[in-house]
């Protein structure tokens, strides 16, 4: 009877991590001791919508993404949320949105959040910065280049474009600084290290914004957020929240891609290679690395990290939306021919007939850059060495996944890992882990060991940051 109500009042707490990804939310509870997962739960944002610029834009409703977040935290162990001690949000990097402070949000009579006066996401794939339209902003000062889809270029061309938009707000920050800055009831936005150095415009090493050189050029320096380490908390929990006690700290958001590297790296002699819509191959420098100032001419690029370590990325803007694109496109064609196919039956078709070894010969090449890459924003996909014996269903296929990891290989080779000291290769994000096409070609193009991550997530990643790097 004693050991029974010893039991019972032993009540473990647990960490909560967010994570706001391109196409889904995803939520893991995470007990603080023994670090194990309580619980995961996911649901799909479906929050793209048609930009004013046409195809150049790549812009989502800030609602749908709320609506779908606080959906999945509803479902989530009564019990269990009301044991949480600390939350951690994570999100997709790059992009920005907008909102005016004190509007931005309201509560309604059933204790959920509703945005209000806020922006669209403008999202890391949005492509209204063009070339020419970057060579006319300032030289950032920061070792990291300038990409269309960052929230500062983004900001830039909208103060040039659409300054009476751009006149309705004054808060800016990653869709993750929203989330943190609703939760938290902040009157200013707060962002961590890994978010500002993916706007750009931001030095790592100083921890500043340029804002001499943004003021400058008639940049609006006053929608920079205040910017804190990795880790740090950012606030508190305004008032209860879904079972979630007032007061709970909750830590400055924090990037998607290190947080899905935190919890899939199992020793820093491991590389992670992430593809889910896009793709990126890292791994973790030597503590004291500082990186250059002047922007590296290759692919790789040096992020921040946590405890002032920096990851080395190559991060491609093709992964998985490049397949999607292909499996649309048939789809269409099949549309066209008065054929209705499921986009679920094409999946499969296309991942079964990929895997068929007699596939694997085929001499076509694909170079599947349908989005450009930072490092070169202007390349684009193209096919070649089509022969009569290579264009059925599974070797086109077998070609575009062949094509994604040689991308990958071009911008972080073999020899690069090894010359790190990397001994293996750790394989996740959903596109990698359910496409053997994939996994298949990586181990063939990188002679190196590879595992597959087991539940890898950055929800995961966030509620380990939070144990683990939160003061």
């Amino acid at each position: 009877m004693e050991a029974n109500k010893s039991q019972h009042q032993f009540r473990p707490s647990c960490v909560l991590g967010i994570d706001i990804g391109t196409t889904t939310i995803k939520v893991s509870l995470v007990e603080e001791i023994s670090r194990k997962v309580v619980q995961t739960l996911s649901r799909e944002t479906k929050a793209s919508m048609v930009s004013d610029v046409g195809h150049l834009g790549n812009e989502q409703d800030v609602h749908k993404i709320c609506t779908a977040l606080q959906f999945c935290v509803s479902e989530l162990s009564k019990d269990w949320l009301q044991r949480i001690v600390k939350i951690g949000v994570s999100g997709q990097m790059h992009g920005v949105m907008l909102w005016k402070q004190g509007l931005g949000w309201k509560r309604n009579n059933f204790g959920r959040y509703e945005t209000d006066n806020v922006s669209p996401l403008f999202t890391w794939q949005d492509g209204r910065c063009t070339p020419e339209f970057l060579t006319s902003m300032p030289e950032p000062e920061s070792h990291l280049r300038l990409s269309t889809g960052q929230g500062c270029a983004t900001l830039y061309w909208l103060s040039k474009h659409r300054p009476e938009f751009m006149n309705r707000f004054d808060c800016a920050g990653t869709v993750q600084d929203f989330v943190v800055a609703m939760l938290c009831g902040l009157p200013r936005p707060i962002m961590s290290v890994q978010n500002a150095a993916s706007w750009g415009y931001f030095d790592t090493v100083s921890n500043q914004w340029n804002l001499q050189r943004l003021t400058d050029c008639q940049f609006p320096v006053n929608l920079l957020p205040k910017v804190i380490q990795p880790g740090s908390v950012a606030g508190e929990l305004q008032s209860s929240w879904y079972d979630m006690m007032k007061g709970t700290p909750i830590v400055a958001a924090l990037g998607d891609m290190q947080c899905s590297v935190l919890s899939t790296l199992q020793s820093t002699d491991d590389a992670v290679l992430n593809i889910s819509t896009s793709a990126q191959l890292s791994f973790v420098m030597p503590e004291g690395f500082v990186p250059v100032s002047a922007v590296a001419p290759d692919a790789i690029e040096y992020f921040p990290y946590f405890d002032g370590r920096y990851l080395a990325v190559a991060a491609s803007l093709n992964g998985g939306n490049v397949i999607a694109m292909f499996v649309r496109m048939l789809q269409q064609w099949a549309h066209e021919l008065g054929l209705g196919i499921p986009e679920n039956t094409i999946w499969e078709k296309i991942l079964t007939m990929g895997e068929d070894n007699s596939n694997a010969d085929s001499d076509m090449v694909v170079i599947p850059t349908l989005f450009g890459e930072r490092h070169l924003p202007q390349q684009r996909a193209s096919v070649s060495n089509i022969d009569p014996l290579n264009i059925t269903l599974g070797k086109v296929s077998r070609s575009l996944c062949r094509g994604i990891i040689t991308n990958i290989h071009r911008m972080m080779s073999c020899n690069r890992l090894v010359d790190a000291g990397i001994k293996r290769i750790v394989g996740s994000g959903s596109a990698l882990t359910r496409n053997g096409v994939l996994r298949k070609e990586v181990e063939s193009i990188y002679h190196l060991p590879v595992v597959y991550g087991a539940g890898s997530n950055a929800a995961l990643g966030v509620a380990l940051a939070v144990l683990i790097h939160s003061t």
